[in-house]
């Protein structure tokens, strides 16, 4: 069965999706993150979020900065957030543990 939302409804259902990510923040029509790793678990983390932003066809931007690592979602030029782009913020928070507890 296919559930249909309005553009209020999605809305709602978006925030409070992003209610359960926490440490990421709202900018606007962006998320962001910022995450206290090591120049390998950088590495490691760009490269899983790579194969998951492939198959949802979106572009994250992550860059380095000293001793963390920067990552925003989104579009930024006046789009809404997606579904697609909160769910990739989600599995940005699997890879993170993954490369911080392995």
């Amino acid at each position: 069965m296919r559930v249909l939302f309005n553009s209020r409804a999605k809305h709602d259902y978006l925030s409070d999706a992003l209610t359960l990510l926490s440490g990421w923040t709202r900018e606007g029509e962006q998320i962001r993150r910022t995450l206290m790793i090591d120049d390998t678990q950088h590495a490691a983390l760009t490269e899983r979020v790579k194969v998951v932003a492939d198959a949802l066809h979106l572009r994250p931007e992550i860059s380095r900065r000293a001793d963390s690592t920067q990552i925003r979602v989104g579009h930024g030029s006046g789009e809404p957030l997606t579904e697609g782009e909160v769910l990739l913020a989600a599995r940005i928070e699997d890879a993170y543990r993954a490369v911080t507890e392995g």
